[in-house]
């Protein structure tokens, strides 16, 4: 079965779990940023583990589920939990869902993540806008034989992130008085938190922040049609910044401070959108 008939029965089975409404917004939750999906109203919830052609989230913090209903009034469709090419799937898994959700009629899609800072006027708590990304993972998800009814083989990545969406965001979250920055985000393959002396590079490369997903996600929204709005909540520092060390648990505990800004800010972009 070719990636398209996947698609297509991935689709057509979670459809046949829904009320009608078609999706028209996406949203991808990363660390400790699922919790958005508990304020979707008349939601249908189904495990990855049900779907068809579906990988298995495996990362404490990713409760590995779609939601589906109304949020601000719109469709929308939440992964609660995304998949890491550091799990061991291929660039093709990591990025599957996005595919059936452009298949399902989503048009818009919110990409979200914990990242490190790079860039040392970032403080842990602060709401990044993603205006562009560095793909530093040295795989692309588009690689292969390519389906002209998926997307063009060689897809334009010069405004990744939708600047009508990112002048949104920031004029929503200045509505709201939550501080927002902008900035690149760097994606690593990981699982390994970065050393010190790799940010400083990532820096000197134009990195502002630094996490393990997104980008193959991004990549393959656009090779889709999809208009993509991202945000990062930087979790803590990298490395050499401060000196402490990283932990998944801080990123979590980060997460779960600034929660209220973070969804406040998302349900009025999705409300505007």
């Amino acid at each position: 079965m070719d990636m398209l008939e996947q698609v297509k029965e991935s689709q057509q089975w979670i459809e046949s779990k829904l009320n009608g409404d078609k999706p028209q917004i996406g949203l991808i939750l990363g660390s400790g940023l699922g919790v958005l999906a508990e304020e979707i109203q008349n939601a249908t919830t189904i495990k990855y583990g049900e779907i068809p052609n579906f990988p298995q989230s495996t990362v404490a913090g990713h409760k590995g589920q779609l939601v589906v209903g109304e949020l601000k009034g719109k469709t929308v469709i939440a992964m609660q939990g995304r998949f890491h090419y550091y799990e061991g799937y291929t660039m093709q898994q990591v990025t599957f869902p996005v595919r059936v959700m452009k298949a399902l009629g989503v048009e818009k899609l919110l990409v979200t993540n914990a990242a490190g800072g790079i860039n040392q006027s970032f403080n842990p708590g602060d709401l990044m806008l993603i205006n562009d990304h560095i793909n530093q993972m040295g795989d692309n998800p588009l690689i292969g034989k390519n389906d002209d009814e998926l997307g063009p083989r060689f897809p334009d990545m010069s405004q990744p992130y939708d600047r009508e969406l990112i002048n949104l965001a920031r004029e929503t979250a200045d509505s709201l008085n939550i501080q927002t920055q902008e900035g690149v985000y760097v994606g690593n393959t990981g699982p390994t938190y970065e050393t010190a002396s790799e940010v400083k590079m990532l820096r000197t490369l134009g990195g502002d922040a630094v996490g393990m997903s997104t980008v193959p996600e991004v990549i393959v929204a656009n090779h889709a049609g999809l208009r993509v709005l991202g945000i990062s909540c930087i979790s803590n520092m990298a490395a050499g910044i401060l000196d402490q060390p990283l932990t998944h648990d801080e990123v979590i505990e980060t997460t779960e401070k600034v929660r209220d800004d973070f969804i406040q800010l998302v349900q009025a972009i999705v409300q505007k959108v």
